[in-house]
């Protein structure tokens, strides 16, 4: 019996949410980059990662945005969790092309190697610190940001 690949789950506001594996974030168009960034436990980390854009892939999963206008798209956001419970948080304005336009990437290999086994890596090329760098994605979900003005229950 062959072990199981590690997916991510796409969902929230999405049309078309999915799980997909390293080998299906693949088919997508790479992006490559080279980061250097800090890593509290490990110092000054140099890696090049390749992987689809998030934007990229999210645009295939058919966000439930409103694209007509600019600032709806703001209160969205992306919440980007790991394996080992590690989450960061991510706002559309980053990936917008209207806004910051960042190429923040799901990683498929990093320095070369594929990321298969492990899952894809969430990298946040603009970060100096790598606490956003989410190793073993196992989901990403888009959605929209209360109402600060009201209490939540």
């Amino acid at each position: 019996m062959t072990p199981a690949r590690p997916t991510v789950r796409l969902h929230g506001h999405l049309d078309r949410p999915a799980e997909l594996t390293v080998a299906q974030l693949r088919v997508l168009p790479a992006r490559r980059v080279e980061v250097s960034f800090d890593c509290r436990t490990a110092g000054e980390q140099r890696h090049g990662y390749e992987g689809p854009a998030l934007l990229d892939v999210l645009r295939a999963a058919r966000p439930r945005i409103d694209f007509s206008g600019r600032k709806q798209r703001l209160r969205f956001l992306l919440s980007v969790a790991g394996a080992d419970g590690h989450r960061a948080v991510v706002s559309w304005a980053e990936i917008d092309p209207d806004f910051g336009g960042q190429e923040i990437l799901l990683a498929t290999s990093m320095d070369g190697a594929p990321l298969d086994a492990a899952g894809p890596q969430l990298v946040v090329p603009g970060d100096h610190c790598g606490a956003r760098y989410v190793s073993a994605v196992t989901a990403v979900w888009l959605g929209p940001l209360g109402d600060p003005a009201r209490p939540t229950a």
